[in-house]
């Protein structure tokens, strides 16, 4: 046959298309093969589009699915559409545009990048949030959940951006400012629709020591999200009025430490408590802490700041008045708004008092010490024995809790309680771009949910989108503008829509029926499919979208659609891509083709070499994965991603390893090409000796080596690496020692190993190897351990312990011949040659030293 090179690019363009018009990929549902469902966390369709960080996570599970296939399961694997949020809004705005336009256009663009890479999807299941057939079942389920008391409304301090005029989630909000407008964020009281959660908190909690498939780290995230911790509440009555502060405290041993009330500054009782010549200093401090993110004033780096109120409460215990504080680090969102502030033995505490120059009470005193408060420099957090606690002196502060705890409740002045950092979901969002909720206001009726004979609600399309003032969807009189479906009368539909979040929490279910017309779920295709086997994603999700998911799923088993209480089985949090970025003093961040032998290609100055950290477009390090197609090919760069590092590691972009994975992929070609003359019709394995013995252990070692690396552990880059041993022992096979069909073995197991990783050259060499009917048809090659267990061994011979030469023996060799053959080596010889050898140690398997006089 004519030697051909490895032309990358008409290869994958017409695997492709095979695999296209053929449906390769196309799922049914049900059968009698075990079911895997693996998925990605789908991308949202921004106009940046890919780099190539997104390949990684979604080869490796496409490498994940193609062996799945080949090892007899009936896979899914799908893709969609996170379609609905800011950025659409925002786009629409900077270039005149509706939101859906500019989503549906990069939807279309970034299919045809995912195409491009070679993945099995099944695409015939792909589907986009911001289908009205999606925001349909969404607002049912809505529907069901307020049926159930597990959707409710209520007024909240939310994070509001005056500017854009929405509600902000705490991670949008960056050093007080709007991460869109970056004008100041306040918090404002709004009336907002939120998810019960809380209901599932203890199941949430518990149900993480079952999930043995998740990440320890995520799972340690989440209960500290969770936050669920056993105390006290306790009332401390205000000085001069009817009114009591509760709080909730881990620590009833400290109580009669605690020397002032930290309470947080938007605590309910701030209105009643504040002094007239304290209420201008007290206004100006909230206004300072409303523009604060939440998530800074929990941070142990933010500088602790209060206020005195001029209000003092009264500790329980000892009746002494401690001033009330109002403090930047105390929040509504955690325990009761209100903390008692111990600082003997809280370092939070102590510094706060120590900045403000308040009491000091040291009532637990560790063994063998003695603190004073007047010249301690931290808090002591540890275990003592309490004093200063008048019937309690003595105690171990580990007894007190109880003893503590439950004189409060036998004097009515606490109770033990249990306490949880998590807080119910609010879904509100006063924007356009997201799936409407469904509720009618009227003046007679109050709140009415929209008929599900009325579903979806669909967004209006001629909608201006400026955003200032607010939703448009608030100014849209035609949307708003609704008869009540109770009575008739004129009423006003709901404005906002659903944080997008809610989207992503439910959508691997709808993968299961996509098409399905008759509700949310096909019971029968949700249940076979559910849960999904293998979820991939960033972990930057931990405490979000995955805490969302398995309350969705909970919800959604409960409302009878699904009988999965957990959403993934097992869940790999892929690294990212980081790259070394480069910048010029004269024109700043350069992208990589815009430097040249280490100078900017603009103005020539030599570019400065900055971090290597995560890809990104601000900082102009990021790779195009079209261009590297272009230059090497889809395979290239799946085996890149893949070969570089582990898929849950950090991968280190640099040019040089692509070059390696191109090299070694015409390596391929060319070990199938120049030896199909001698392998394409090769007799069956006969008796193996010598070097073919070897080619065929190593072949079937092999086999073993990547099965156990792809299987569940995910190690891929070893995986690669072995088959790239293999190859290298077909390259070592000296000329006219081939057995033909030992080596056709050796180079169809190279090509079926790789096929999951690198398929369009591996489906074109299974071709010219002569089969037909696609690779993964052909299924994943299995092992033979008598072809492992090898005749001869490759052994040592030292000369006092340094390395003279190698011999390959019978594996079964005794000490007397295997000496013989030693001392008669060639390259021992001129190194004993005249010299009294001593003895000669034979250590079985593994090496000869031969020790001379001399």
């Amino acid at each position: 046959m004519t030697k051909e090179h490895y032309n990358f690019d008409t290869i994958e363009k017409k695997w492709q298309d095979y695999w296209l018009t053929n449906k390769t990929f196309k799922t049914e549902d049900f059968g009698d093969k075990p079911k895997y469902y693996a998925l990605d966390m789908f991308p949202y369709p921004s106009g940046a589009g890919l780099h190539v960080g997104h390949p990684e996570g979604y080869t490796a599970t496409d490498i994940i699915c193609r062996y799945k296939r080949m090892r007899g399961f009936n896979v899914l694997h799908p893709m969609g559409w996170d379609a609905f949020g800011m950025p659409a809004e925002n786009a629409a705005i900077e270039n005149g545009t509706h939101p859906g336009k500019w989503t549906y256009e990069n939807i279309e663009s970034m299919r045809v990048q995912l195409k491009r890479i070679g993945l099995s999807y099944d695409w015939s299941r792909e589907f986009a949030t911001c289908d009205s057939d999606y925001s349909h079942w969404e607002q049912l389920i809505f529907l069901r959940m307020l049926e159930k008391n597990l959707a409710y409304k209520k007024t909240s301090n939310v994070n509001w951006c005056n500017d854009c005029q929405t509600v902000l989630a705490n991670e949008q909000v960056e050093d007080g400012c709007c991460w869109r407008c970056n004008n100041p964020v306040e918090q404002k009281e709004l009336d907002q629709w939120f998810f019960r959660i809380t209901e599932y908190a203890d199941e949430l909690l518990n149900e993480t020591e079952n999930l043995k498939g998740w990440p320890e780290k995520v799972l340690a995230m989440q209960r500290n999200w969770i936050g669920k911790s056993y105390g006290c509440e306790i009332d401390f009555s205000v000085k001069g009025s009817a009114a009591k502060i509760k709080v909730f405290t881990t620590r009833p041993d400290t109580l009669y430490g605690a020397t002032f009330m930290s309470l947080a500054p938007e605590h309910p009782l701030v209105g009643t408590l504040v002094s007239a010549e304290q209420r201008a200093e007290v206004e100006l401090f909230c206004a300072e802490v409303s523009r604060q993110n939440k998530l800074d004033r929990t941070s142990g780096e933010l500088e602790k700041k209060g206020v005195f109120t001029g209000a003092y409460c009264l500790n329980p215990l000892t009746g002494q008045e401690i001033p009330v504080f109002l403090a930047n680090f105390v929040l509504m969102d955690y325990g009761t708004g209100a903390v008692m502030a111990v600082p003997a033995h809280d370092q939070r505490d102590f510094e706060f008092a120590q900045k403000y120059q308040l009491d000091i009470q040291v009532v637990i005193q560790p063994e063998g010490a003695s603190l004073d408060p007047q010249t301690m420099q931290t808090a002591m957090t540890g275990t003592g024995v309490l004093v200063n606690s008048g019937d309690f002196n003595g105690i171990s502060n580990e007894d007190a809790k109880e003893r503590i705890a439950s004189y409060l409740d036998a004097e009515q002045l606490g109770c033990k309680s249990i306490n949880y950092r998590l807080r119910d979901w609010g879904v509100s969002r006063q924007r356009y771009w997201g799936t409407p909720i469904p509720i009618i206001y009227c003046d007679s009726c109050g709140t009415v949910p929209v008929p599900e004979k009325d579903l979806p609600v669909k967004l209006p399309m001629d909608v201006e989108i400026t955003g200032e003032g607010g939703s448009p969807l608030a100014r849209h009189q035609e949307f708003l503008t609704v008869a009540c479906p109770c009575c008739g009368a004129p009423a006003r539909r709901e404005s906002d829509t659903f944080d997008t979040f809610v989207e992503s929490s439910w959508y691997f279910a709808r993968y299961a029926s996509p098409e399905y017309d008759q509700a949310p779920l096909d019971a029968d295709a949700a249940n076979y499919w559910l849960p999904v086997d293998q979820y991939i994603g960033g972990i930057e999700h931990a405490v979000m979208h995955l805490l969302y998911a398995r309350f969705f799923t909970k919800v959604l088993r409960d409302l009878g659609m699904v009988k999965a209480s957990e959403p993934f089985t097992n869940l790999l949090t892929q690294g990212m891509v980081c790259m070394e970025s480069q910048r010029c003093s004269e024109h700043g961040w350069l992208y990589p083709e815009e430097v040249r032998d280490g100078k900017c290609v603009t103005c020539g100055r030599a570019a400065e070499l900055g971090r290597t950290e995560k890809m990104s477009k601000s900082k102009k390090n990021v790779v195009d994965p079209n261009a590297l197609i272009e230059r090497y090919g889809a395979d290239t760069a799946r085996l890149f991603s893949l070969f570089a590092a582990p898929p849950e590691k950090d991968l280190e972009w640099n040019e040089q390893g692509v070059e390696g994975c191109y090299r070694f992929l015409n390596r391929v070609w060319r070990a199938v090409h120049d030896n199909l003359g001698l392998i394409e019709s090769s007799p069956e394995v006969a008796s193996l000796t010598g070097t073919t013995s070897d080619l065929r252990c190593k072949t079937h070692e092999t086999i073993k080596k990547v099965s156990a690396d792809v299987d569940g552990r995910f190690h891929f880059n070893t995986a690669i690496a072995s088959v790239m041993e293999l190859v290298n022992v077909i390259y070592g096979l000296k000329k006219g020692q081939e057995q033909p069909a030992v080596l056709r073995e050796a180079i169809e197991t190279v090509v079926r190993l790789l096929a999951p990783f690198v398929p369009h050259i591996c489906e074109e060499l299974w071709q010219r190897l002569g089969h037909e009917g696609g690779i993964e048809r052909q299924g994943w090659p299995s092992w033979d351990e008598a072809a492992m267990v090898k005749s001869e061994i490759e052994m040592v011979v030292q000369v006092n312990g340094k390395l003279r030469s190698k011999v390959k023996v019978a594996i079964d060799i005794d000490n007397a011949e295997l000496e013989k053959i030693a001392l008669a080596e060639p390259n021992v010889a001129r190194f004993i040659e005249g010299k009294q050898i001593r003895k000669v140690i034979c250590v079985a398997g593994r090496l000869v030293n031969i020790v001379v006089a001399g």
